[in-house]
């Protein structure tokens, strides 16, 4: 397996083709088992063997190395500084409702916006969706390839963190494809949202870095940022950072795309990212109220930091 190039057997190199992408393809399905659905199928050590047997043959045939391969996820060298990123669309902020009054003005604003009365039962559904409290980020794929990651910054200019984001465990380096009934691989799509660190594994990188003498971190938000923006993505690898996606900005090459915000969370789902584990749709403040105190009270069970809910119109073709 370690003769050079002029020597390979054109048969043994078909055959090594076809066992990587064999294997990445099951490397690819156990990362989605176990860091979105959080159910696991085989032991790490088995997980741990595809991975030895992959970097193997790409070791031996280095032309079969590609940069969506899970073996690329560490491996770029330290920068000597972040570029600028400009993005196509902007990233826009959201606007802050301290309390049930400050909403229901918003949604009349929505009403009059889309010229709907709500009396004639024309009622406008609103999304409600935890709001992570973590760093924003945007990942672009083309043709299915995770091809940049850049920090929200200004929302016109970020940062680019390609290599950082590349080491997050639950990004997919390649957009899993759900098959027949699902919605296809875009030419390509801005996903949005947002990096954090759970709450369990925050509190055991600081015990770690307690115990070996090191500053710990203020906390979870805080060090999330501050791991994306290390120059080293060896040094982000090292933190527990998880990625949760929101939104998207463009897509191309996906005929009509999703018409309504749920449809674009379930879209995210099936390309293989984590999600918020649990959203509403209603055009009623009272269930949507309901729904936050609801979230407030499980906010120690769940295992994500979350500082309110985000409300978005349901249909995404309406301009308010």
């Amino acid at each position: 397996m370690n003769a050079g190039r002029d020597q390979i057997d054109p048969r043994s190199r078909k055959q090594a083709a076809d066992r990587v992408e064999t294997l990445r393809a099951e490397i690819r399905h156990h990362n989605y088992r176990y860091y979105v659905l959080d159910d696991p199928e085989i032991s790490d050590a088995e997980y741990d063997r595809f991975m030895r047997d992959l970097e193997a043959l790409e070791e031996a045939w280095p032309d079969l190395v590609t940069p969506d391969s899970p073996t690329q996820r560490v491996g770029a060298t330290p920068a000597s500084e972040l570029a600028t990123y400009r993005r196509a669309l902007p990233m826009l902020s959201l606007a802050n409702a301290m309390d049930l009054q400050e909403v229901t003005e918003w949604q009349a604003r929505v009403y009059r916006g889309l010229d709907v009365d709500p009396s004639e039962d024309r009622e406008v559904d609103l999304t409600a969706e935890p709001k992570f409290d973590g760093a924003a980020v945007e990942l672009v794929y083309r043709d299915g390839a995770l091809e940049v990651g850049a920090t929200r910054g200004d929302g016109e200019t970020g940062e680019e963190i390609t290599s950082n984001v590349r080491t997050i465990r639950n990004v997919p380096l390649r957009l899993r494809d759900p098959g027949r009934g699902g919605p296809g691989i875009p030419a390509l799509v801005d996903v949005r949202g947002e990096v954090l660190m759970l709450r369990k594994d925050f509190e055991q990188l600081n015990r770690r870095r307690a115990a070996a003498g090191e500053n710990v971190f203020a906390n979870p938000r805080n060090s999330a940022a501050g791991s994306l923006r290390q120059l080293d993505p060896r040094v982000t690898a090292e933190r527990p950072l998880l990625f949760y996606a929101y939104g998207i900005g463009r897509l191309e090459g996906l005929g009509e795309g999703p018409g309504r915000h749920s449809e674009i969370l379930e879209t995210l789902k099936a390309w293989g990212f984590s999600v918020a584990d649990r959203w509403i749709v209603s055009p009623h403040l009272e269930e949507i109220q309901g729904f936050y105190e609801e979230a407030l009270a499980d906010r120690e069970k769940r295992g994500y930091e979350a500082d309110g809910l985000v409300l978005k119109v349901q249909p995404l073709n309406q301009e308010v």
